[in-house]
């Protein structure tokens, strides 16, 4: 009896706990396009979590096999450094390389902040504080035209003061079926409360990428899911009689990695000397006091077998993720990158086959991008880009004005508008 009394406490907690996770939609009050917005275009910008630059074709996505000959594509899209994906979709919306815009891991300290940047820790990201840049969406925003989001880093914290009018907190819970129609509600609404910008994000590539590998039938399953959505989704403007712009795009690539045979954290890093946060493919190692950074690099440099150690002020220029791009001290002062098939595994415990956040230049790493709608030209292929490149880009067509510096410039894309 106790023991089930126990249960049934265990199971209120838990029901409590969803209960408190809020799965509507939000929305911000007093907001409504200017009557100047409202003659402006319309943009889907989605990203597809972890879908490979080659996957397309790999797994004959019908859909954007078809839609990008009636528009854009890219050979590949070049993600910044690392290649993972909190850094990769705040850099899409920003425009700035990660070391800039300030989230240069999934995972990582700042020592001003003496805290520890988590991406599971719901806490932190909606901390603007962590923030920077001005999202695409701010910036749509602050120019009073109304921006909607269905999942994307940042679009739940108020950066600069600021959401999408639309928004939904993070989870797996909303089936599919109803974030395709809440795309469409908001196409639906009168042209004064209608977003002129929707982002909108699949995370099931990348979760089928990481579990079951980059070759396999459930990556592939789910390159068809998003592949159905997107048809769905351009059926639906069809429908709601309106021309959309779209911009697809991912974060980064995926590649298999050796998850048995696993490097643990060099026993020679003093973890009272020493902050080290999680990591796979990348670890940076950040010193309580400085002095102890060159002794321990130079000891990592003669012990090091399958990984690369680096300074801060050593790291490859061609990352812009060096000592001088550091903002706010978050990019370690050692940083080791394992060299495949091998990766870092630092908690023990069993870890998947598929992995990303290795050097951007990789094939396996490259991202997606695709485009088509009335701003674009047709049947255009072009050759790889930086994926700072897309937020000019999005401006451009949404017809949104900024002066603060960014990483990316409009130049690289504007030839393939009409």
């Amino acid at each position: 009896m106790k023991k089930y009394i126990a249960s049934l406490l265990l199971l209120a907690l838990f029901c409590q706990s969803l209960l408190a996770q809020d799965l509507s939609q939000q929305i911000e009050p007093g907001r409504q396009n200017s009557i100047e917005q409202t003659k402006k275009p319309y943009v889907i910008f989605i990203s597809a979590d972890g879908f490979r630059h080659d996957y397309a074709e790999k797994y004959q996505a019908k859909n954007l096999l078809a839609l990008r000959e009636k528009g854009v594509k890219a050979i590949a899209m070049k993600p910044s450094f690392p290649s993972v994906t909190f850094s990769n979709h705040y850099t899409l919306v920003t425009g700035m390389y990660p070391s800039r815009h300030g989230i240069v891991n999934n995972s990582f300290y700042d020592p001003k902040k003496g805290q520890i940047y988590v991406k599971t820790d719901p806490k932190a990201v909606k901390d603007s504080t962590w923030y920077g840049g001005v999202p695409i969406w701010v910036l749509a925003e602050q120019q009073k035209m109304l921006s909607a989001a269905f999942y994307w880093l940042g679009s739940e914290t108020a950066v600069l003061g600021v959401r999408p009018t639309y928004w939904y907190n993070f989870n797996n819970r909303i089936p599919m079926d109803v974030r395709i129609e809440a795309v469409k509600n908001w196409l639906l609404l009168p042209e004064e409360k209608r977003p002129h910008l929707i982002n909108f994000y699949f995370p099931e590539v990348d979760v089928a990428g990481h579990h079951f590998g980059a070759d396999s039938k459930e990556t592939a399953a789910a390159v068809k899911l998003v592949d159905d959505c997107v048809g769905e989704m351009v059926k639906l403007t069809k429908d709601v009689g309106l021309e959309v712009n779209f911009v697809f795009v991912s974060d980064h690539g995926m590649t298999n990695a050796d998850n048995t045979n696993t490097m643990t954290l060099p026993s020679i890093i003093d973890e009272e000397k020493f902050i080290v946060p999680n990591g796979d493919a990348l670890l940076q190692i950040y010193a309580k006091d400085k002095k102890n950074i060159k002794p321990l690099y130079r000891s990592l440099k003669k012990e090091a077998v399958d990984f690369d150690v680096y300074l801060t002020n050593k790291m490859p220029k061609r990352w812009h993720y060096r000592a001088k791009d550091n903002k706010d001290g978050r990019i370690g002062d050692i940083i080791l990158i394992p060299r495949l098939p091998k990766i870092f595994n630092l908690t023990g415990k069993p870890t998947t086959i598929g992995k990303h956040g290795f050097d951007n230049e990789m094939p396996d790493m490259q991202a997606v991008f695709y485009a088509w709608g009335p701003a674009f030209k047709e049947g255009l292929t072009i050759q790889p880009f930086e994926n700072v490149n897309v937020y000019p880009l999005l401006a451009k067509i949404l017809g949104l004005s900024f002066d603060h510096k960014i990483d990316g410039d409009i130049k690289v894309l504007a030839p393939i508008l009409k």
